[in-house]
């Protein structure tokens, strides 16, 4: 018998995907619910299973293909006598050009320096003698020097020399996701960021106090994240226009903290959401993040995961860096900067002390966030962390 294996159905605002890799070939046998196609959305990449075991005999569609949510993607044989040949394989679209042999450079053609790069270098000093005074001997001529392969003066290639040296792929359909949704917000939010800077002394103390108590119990560590999702939970319940988004000429309102962490991968940035972040312990969000990390590097986050949010955070000091402009997450107003602690010298109670010192980046809508409630909601945020205990006692 023969059955069909269907694209899945996707979500109201993912319609299409791409088909990313077949897992098994024409003439090959499947196994019930083993993957067989990998198919890449906007957000995540879905793995499409075989309905039961037989042999594939059919594949609809190439790799790199776009289908659609309920076409046909495959067909598999189930009958038990169904043999195992090798059929033609359709023709696949190649996602990659290999790149033309380099042309070798031809003999003799090495470097030569630039005419009058120089002035008067290697020509032949001598002066002319305009009357009967004899002239001066010649200098001795200096041979030219060649330009360096390197530097600034590094020779110009001729065109066929660089070919072979360039790449060119399919951009994924996560990164043109991603590049649509950020020059979308680019175009249609004020966007504007302000800054300030946190003492991480105080958490750090309380992180070293019960670090070890706290991985016993819980079976994780306590991480900064925990921190900074219950701070900013605490900001925007003081200033609920940061936790707000603007629907056509309307301002809707969340009476829920549904965060999104940023989260690097190879295939690119995804954003899961932490629901109803302040109501979770700090155990719960540690765990949360921990496993949202774990399972974006495999592709494993749902699409309901990632959609929603009503606020983003986002760590840029994990790779390193000190200071830096986030770009908001549409329909969001706000999002969240974390950057690398480093120690500096600051001013306590007219001492100067080193301190370990982070910049936090606050980017907003200032089409519905007025300076003054962002400038605040940092400053509470700011204080949240510099009295750490304070959230604990509010978990």
């Amino acid at each position: 018998m023969k059955l069909e294996i269907r694209a899945p159905e996707l979500s109201e605002s993912v319609t299409t995907g791409t088909l990313l890799a077949w897992r098994r070939q024409v003439g090959e046998k499947v196994l019930r619910d083993e993957t067989l196609i990998d198919l890449e959305t906007d957000k995540v990449i879905l793995e499409v299973a075989a309905p039961a075991d037989g042999v594939l005999i059919e594949q609809r569609h190439a790799e790199g293909d776009t289908v659609k949510a309920g076409e046909v993607l495959a067909v598999i044989e189930t009958e038990a006598d169904a043999v195992v040949v090798e059929m033609e394989q359709p023709k696949v679209k190649q996602t990659e050009k290999a790149p033309p042999p380099a042309t070798p450079a031809q003999p003799g053609r090495g470097a030569t320096p630039s005419a009058g790069r120089v002035k008067g270098e290697g020509a032949a000093v001598a002066t002319a003698a305009v009357s009967a005074v004899p002239s001066p001997p010649k200098s001795e001529t200096r041979p030219a020097k060649p330009v360096s392969d390197s530097g600034p003066h590094r020779k110009k290639l001729p065109l066929a020399e660089k070919e072979g040296r360039e790449r060119r792929v399919p951009m994924s359909r996560l990164r043109q996701r991603i590049a649509e949704r950020l020059v979308s917000a680019q175009h249609t939010a004020a966007i504007l960021t302000t800054f300030n800077e946190v003492n991480m002394q105080p958490v750090n103390e309380l992180r070293q106090r019960f670090k070890a108590e706290f991985e016993t119990r819980h079976g994780i560590k306590l991480g900064y994240m925990s921190f900074f999702v219950r701070a900013v939970c605490d900001a925007l319940q003081q200033f609920p226009a940061l936790n707000a988004s603007i629907d056509g000429e309307d301002i809707v309102y969340h009476d829920y903290y549904d965060i999104g962490i940023a989260v690097s991968t190879p295939r690119g940035l995804v954003v899961p959401i932490l629901r109803d972040a302040e109501r979770l312990s700090f155990a719960e969000i540690e765990k949360g993040i921990a496993d949202f990390a774990a399972r974006a590097q495999t592709g494993a986050l749902s699409i309901d995961e990632l959609s929603g949010g009503t606020f983003s955070i986002t760590n840029g000091g994990v790779f390193g860096s000190l200071l830096s402009t986030p770009i908001l997450n549409p329909p969001q107003s706000g999002i969240l900067g974390m950057h690398k602690i480093q120690e500096r010298p600051v001013a306590e109670n007219g001492q100067v002390v080193i301190r370990p010192m982070m910049y936090l980046a606050l980017s907003y809508d200032h089409r519905l966030i007025d300076g003054k409630d962002a400038v605040q909601f940092l400053v509470a945020v700011k204080a949240a962390l510099e009295t750490p205990e304070r959230l604990l006692l509010e978990v």
